[in-house]
This record gives C-alpha cells, structure tokens and sequence, in this order.
C-alpha cells in the first residue's frame, strides 16, 4: 500500500524508475479509482466491501465481516506486516524510531493499518500476533498479506523517489520467493489520489495500480474501471472467499 498520488504522477514519472519498471514488465490497471477521502475509508474498504461508516482518520472500533475475520473462519493464515509498528497489538495513533525492515526509518500510522480497527482483530491476542514489524516479512507466513510501510516509504510524508526506493529494495524479495513462483499475486496500489475523480460511487481519485504475478507479464494493460472494490472481490476470488458487500458488485481483476 502506497499514499496520496495520482495515477499521472506516478506512471511516466521519472522519479519513479522502479514503479515503472514494474508496470512495463508486468500488468497495468490504467483506469482504477479509490473509494474516496481521506485515508482511512480507503483502507477498510479494501477489506471489508465498504467504508463501515468510517469518514475520517479517526480511531474506530469497527464490527462485522472483514477479510480477515473471512480468512480466520476459513483457518487460512494471515500477515499484516506494519512497518514501524510497536508490538503487542499497539493500538495507538502512532509510533516510531528505530529503523524496521528496508527504505528509510519513519512513523507508523494506525489510519493505515486496516486490521487494528476490527474488534475481531484487536480483541483477540491470537488475531493481533498477525500484525507483525516489517522486518520480519515472510512471504509463507500468510495466504494473504498486507505491506503498511511507514510514512516516509508510503510517499505520505516521503518523496516518490523515497516510496520508488523502498519498492526497489523490498519487491525484489517476493518476486525470488517460491510462493511467488508457485502462484503468487502481488498488488501494488495506492489508498488514494489527489483528485476526486471516480464513478460508481467512488470519489477518491484515479490511482496507479500494479498487477505483478508470473502470468501478468508482457506490459499488459487493464482498462477496465476498477477500483478498491475489485481488487477486494479479486483478492477474495484467488483465496476462494465469498464476496462481501461491494465488493460483489464488481468483477475481479483480470490476473
């Protein structure tokens, strides 16, 4: 998950070498829009099929079906791996210092991290031991897995070139890794953009969105409307989940 960028600020950005890099090799979304503003809606709407209510960065405590209450039922595994985070199910606002896995140090964001806001999750030590610092990444851990980095690698608070950094020196380590070459997805997204541009509903601009797996390769290009919603009944598709919400109002992504 990236922060706060617009489609064209990223594609054809030199500034962004890696990102698009990425995208000539493998396969581009060029007409996917986030949910809305600000950041929080994005990111519970990735796994829950809706905004729950969520309007603002604020500290929720939110009921109900999400992704990974999906994925615990269905005794699939998990990661949410927080870069920066503190452990023992920190359920503040914020932390850092130090330096946790690659890119550059920076602050953990709890708006940013999805999983902490489910009382599924952050009432249950057994649930919170999957969210996990960023240093210990292991692409086996989890059927599904979710890369907060900090603000800095984000591009929330860092450049581009800082977040282009970051995706040079992690992305890398998946793409060798077994469970990629065995079938692995990667999505590379950003929770928002600068605009409002959006239809269907959605309000949070056109985001640059990656598709990188090993039957997405020859620069292939998805120009079909997409947005937080597909790539939730996408993801939910590949780990043979039902949809929720929204999310079953959308096509998944070609992948």
């Amino acid at each position: 998950m990236l922060e706060n960028h617009e489609y064209g600020q990223i594609i054809g950005n030199a500034q962004a070498p890696y990102i698009n890099a990425l995208a000539a090799q493998y396969r581009l979304a060029t007409n996917y829009y986030a949910t809305g503003h600000p950041s929080e809606p994005n990111y519970v709407a990735l796994v829950a099929g809706s905004t729950r209510g969520v309007t603002s960065d604020g500290v929720y405590d939110l009921a109900g079906p999400s992704l990974f209450g999906q994925l615990q039922a269905a005794g699939r595994s998990w990661r949410v791996y927080a870069q920066d985070d503190s452990a023992g199910c920190f359920k503040g606002t914020g932390a850092g210092g130090g330096s946790d896995g690659p890119g550059a140090p920076g602050t953990y964001a709890r708006k940013h991290n999805p999983a902490i806001s489910f009382t599924s999750v952050s009432g249950s030590s057994a649930q919170c031991r999957n969210i996990q610092p960023l240093r210990d990444f292991d692409p086996a851990a989890g059927a599904f897995e979710m890369i907060v980095p900090n603000l800095t690698n984000d591009m929330h608070d860092g450049t581009v070139a800082q977040g282009d950094a970051f995706l040079r020196t992690f992305v890398p380590g998946i793409i060798a890794s077994p469970e990629f070459r065995a079938g692995g997805v990667l999505f590379i997204t950003f929770d928002e953009g600068s605009s409002s541009a959006g239809s269907f509903g959605d309000s949070g601009g056109q985001v640059a969105t990656l598709i990188i797996a090993a039957d997405a390769m020859g620069g292939l290009r998805d120009r079909a409307y997409a947005d937080h919603w597909s790539l939730l009944r996408t993801t939910e598709d590949l780990l043979g989940l039902p949809c929720l919400t929204n999310a079953c109002q959308r096509a998944p992504m070609t992948t």
